[in-house]
């Protein structure tokens, strides 16, 4: 069995300080050597361009995931966009349907061409291999002869619910939606947050009795205040961790409600990983200090001496 692995989560900065803020937590971020670090990308294209310079940042260290969503893009302007971004190098994909923008819901007209996670991930395998449809090997032993093989595959992850969807009618729909991603050329899974290992080892379970075969790497982010608490939980439609806000809610420093935040993201990432998680997906907030201190209670990397 390998050893488990750990990726990051950043988004772009929208400000001058806000850059400056992030180059300075990526280089933390890099040094500590992660699978991969993803980049998230605003609603209709909103942060591309500094979406794309961080992407730029991280390739030649480790893989640049790029965030993708279906919201307001047609098909050429997805075609696009995933052109450009494999054209710069970044090979690795988060394959979303993505949200309503504010002010709007799920009755109104927001995705564009694209319906569904499922339609963008063979969207980009078509690109792709549009792109590059074979490369050329020399053939050992016979100097100048070459071989042909398919062109370079990519990454595609896709996002996972261990605690259903919010618009889902059931489990079993959870399910067929992760598998019909993976059919459709989706390698890697992602999880929604969630407060209980129980929820996501459950949820492992019940995905591979269904078929599902890809990693699905647990999606976790110390949460530092109970400020921050409300606003996943309003965001993400999970239920509270009850124990977890009265835990916050009674420490009355910023420093010791972060020192509880990062414990219980720490606890939860090594149970998670001892029920058998291939590794952690960690939510940074753009601040390398609060996963660092994770990943140090997990020994999951040569501490990072700078930090």
């Amino acid at each position: 069995m390998s050893a488990p692995t750990f990726s990051f989560e950043l988004y772009p900065p929208r400000t001058q300080a806000a850059e400056a803020s992030l180059l300075a937590s990526l280089d933390h971020l890099l040094a500590t050597g992660p699978e991969f670090i993803s980049v998230t990308y605003g609603a209709s294209g909103s942060t591309r361009g500094a979406s794309l310079d961080v992407l730029q940042r991280i390739l030649g260290h480790t893989q640049a995931m790029a965030h993708l969503t279906c919201v307001g893009s047609s098909y050429a302007e997805a075609n696009r966009l995933i052109r450009e971004f494999l054209d710069a190098g970044v090979t690795s994909f988060l394959a979303l349907r993505g949200d309503p923008p504010a002010g709007l819901t799920e009755n109104d007209v927001f995705l564009g061409d694209l319906g569904s996670a499922g339609e963008l991930v063979q969207l980009i395998h078509r690109v792709q291999a549009e792109r590059v449809p074979f490369t050329q090997e020399d053939v050992p032993g016979f100097p100048g002869a070459k071989k042909l093989r398919k062109g370079g595959k990519v990454t595609i992850a896709v996002a996972a619910f261990p605690n259903g969807h919010p618009r889902s009618r059931s489990v079993e729909q959870d399910l067929d939606t992760l598998l019909a991603k993976e059919a459709a050329g989706a390698n890697l899974a992602i999880t929604q947050l969630f407060y209980d290992p129980e929820d996501y080892l459950r949820f492992v379970e019940q995905a591979r009795a269904a078929g599902v075969t890809m990693r699905i790497l647990p999606g976790i982010m110390p949460v530092l205040s109970p400020e921050r608490l409300h606003r996943m939980i309003e965001l993400t439609g999970e239920r509270m961790p009850q124990g977890l806000l009265r835990r916050l809610e009674a420490e009355t420093t910023p420093e010791g409600q972060a020192t509880i935040g990062i414990e219980n993201a720490t606890h939860l990432a090594q149970e998670v990983l001892e029920g058998g998680a291939p590794g952690v997906h960690l939510y940074t907030f753009n601040r390398h200090e609060p996963v660092l201190r994770v990943l140090d209670g997990l020994d999951l990397f040569a501490k990072d001496k700078t930090a």
